[in-house]
């Protein structure tokens, strides 16, 4: 047997305490990952025993990151990402300042220099996209509209982090770095910053360009050998390879690499076949990811600086959530869309050990910083599941006890109601369709050849904007709350589709409809058959299951169950 196996070891190891722990932190009704991470501490220098090889586990983590990127790209597409631009763009730069100015006056307080508070308060401003991803997957609202916000403002906020990385060192002596060289002057950074926008610019153009015919016929030619083999090693292969070469000849990161790969080939009719066969190495490598972040965490800071981490614990959760829900209050989207993307910040991850990484070697970052860094990442992590399982009661709660709260979803908003001049047929008989994503925009389709009326509900007001224009019947805001239907006229409809996946939000809609229209028929959507079988016991409606099928059997559905009428 050879002496040195320390990869055997770090994954046998790593993977064994990760299945033990995890499997006790839901049996005490925690989410798995704690026990993930909990593993992670165990083999790490922090704790005695074991201690598993640090330089492998974070190329395994790696690994990690851009098979689940690779896979959220695969579900992401391209209209989905520019369709919350005008939310994710400015919401993502304004989050991440609020952020960096509360961890920056922070550490000032604590004495720290101006150069190390500023790369403390970055550190303290990036959200994980693993984490996000494996929240928004568990509840099923990955694709819902709340879901393609919160996956938009992470992936701007990744853009701005490669950013941060490249200038950091330029700017490395001007933030009084210990023994830095000579002070950049402004025309070297804004050489260095114009080469970075240039580099990221040209990695988008080369993808969208030629990623977007390459990567659907390559799958296509795959696919016809018949080998389940080659086609898994397709699609692994393209996750990792374009990641690492966008990384080596565009310096930017992985996981933006990887996520970018995903969706050009989501645009293959085989993309959903290319999910399923890579999701079981997702899984695995996510795993991995946790154990490594639980390894680099020092216990010690817990007893020798409680004060500080629970200030950390306190802008991560508080800070950064508090800013969020207040941004997306003010673009006036509604109150669950808020507290969704605020969930999903409230918490930092890979990008923020990066920057600690690289402050600490710049002499930016003290050691002291980076535990504290570490420190909370692992607390926000572990704490984050309960920060998204409080969303509905929270939301319950300040609409029961606030009346501003219940207002928030149409206050002053022209899209909230259809307007007066919205033609009379429309308005009754019609399909009530919830959610125009790719789904949605099939039945909507089907719907127009066969002249029946429809009235889309979305919480995407871009969306609901760009319907309104184009002369469709179109109101905004969350469904599960029942003003939402009757502003959509669910008194008078024949039929509610639900297309979004979310099986309690469809299950609220469902009730609400059929007190408010008992004769109303309903279809539904699932993303699993156990989700589906839940949906149909409880005599909730027609239930579908899948993507591009799910989308031709509720369309097909639809239209046999509402003939066609004249023009």
């Amino acid at each position: 047997m050879p002496h040195n196996v320390s990869l055997i070891a770090l994954v046998a190891a790593g993977l064994g305490l990760a299945m033990i722990l995890g499997l006790v932190a839901s049996r005490l009704r925690m989410p798995p990952l704690v026990g993930y991470l909990l593993a992670g501490v165990m083999i790490g220098p922090g704790t005695p025993g074991f201690v598993a090889d640090m330089a492998l586990a974070g190329q395994l983590a790696e690994i990690g990151v851009m098979l689940l990127m690779f896979g959220v790209g695969l579900h992401f597409s391209l209209d989905d990402l520019l369709a919350v631009r005008r939310i994710a763009v400015p919401g993502a730069v304004v989050q991440i300042a609020v952020a960096t100015a509360l961890g920056a006056i922070t550490a000032i307080g604590w004495g720290w220099p101006i150069g190390e508070a500023v790369v403390f308060g970055l550190a303290l401003s990036v959200a994980s996209t693993v984490v996000l991803l494996r929240a928004l997957e568990a509840r099923g609202i990955l694709e819902s509209t709340n879901g393609r916000i919160a996956v938009g403002w992470l992936v701007v906020e990744d853009l701005a982090m490669v950013l941060v990385l490249v200038l950091l060192p330029a700017l490395a002596p001007l933030l009084g770095a210990r023994d830095a060289g000579p002070t950049a002057d402004m025309q070297a950074l804004a050489l260095t910053v114009g080469l970075t926008l240039a580099k990221v610019s040209a990695f988008i153009a080369l993808m969208l360009v030629v990623g977007r015919r390459a990567f659907p016929r390559l799958l296509w030619l795959v696919a016809r050998t018949g080998s389940r083999e080659l086609f898994t090693l397709c699609v692994i292969s393209a996750a990792v390879g374009v990641a690492y070469a966008s990384a080596l000849l565009f310096d930017v990161s992985f996981a933006l690499g990887a996520f970018f790969a995903g969706m050009m080939m989501r645009e293959s009719e085989f993309s959903h076949r290319a999910a399923e066969d890579s999701l079981p190495l997702r899984d695995a490598f996510s795993v991995l990811f946790f154990v490594s972040v639980g390894m680099l965490f020092d216990p010690t800071v817990l007893v020798e600086s409680p004060v500080k981490v629970a200030v950390v614990v306190a802008i991560i959760l508080v800070g950064k959530t508090l800013a969020a829900i207040a941004l997306v209050l003010a673009f006036r989207y509604p109150l669950n869309t808020a507290l969704t993307v605020g969930a999903s910040l409230a918490q930092i991850g890979e990008f923020s050990f990066i920057l600690a990484g690289l402050g600490l070697s710049l002499g930016l970052l003290s050691l002291e910083g980076q535990n504290l860094i570490l420190a909370g990442a692992l607390i926000s992590i572990a704490l984050n599941a309960l920060v998204f399982a409080a969303i509905e009661p929270a939301q319950a709660w300040a609409r029961a006890n606030s009346a501003w709260a219940r207002k928030l979803d149409l206050r002053d908003d022209h899209l909230a109601a259809l307007p007066m001049s919205t033609d009379r047929k429309l308005l009754s008989g019609q399909v009530v369709i919830v959610g125009y994503g790719r789904i949605g925009r099939h039945i909507a389709a089907t719907l127009e050849q066969r002249n029946v009326p429809y009235i889309i509900a979305d919480s995407n007001r871009e969306v609901v904007e760009s319907l309104r224009a184009a002369g469709k019947a179109a109101v905004t805001g969350d469904a599960s709350d029942p003003i939402v239907l009757v502003q959509a006229h669910i008194t008078r409809a024949a039929m509610l589709v639900v297309t979004t996946p979310d099986a309690l939000a469809s299950r609220q809609m469902v009730d609400i409809a059929r007190k408010l229209n008992p004769e109303i028929e309903t279809v539904l959507r699932s993303d699993s058959e156990d989700g589906a079988e839940l949906l149909r016991r409880d005599k909730l409606g027609e239930v579908f299951v899948g993507e591009q099928e799910l989308a031709k059997g509720m369309a097909g559905y639809v239209a046999q169950r509402l003939p066609a009428r004249a023009a």
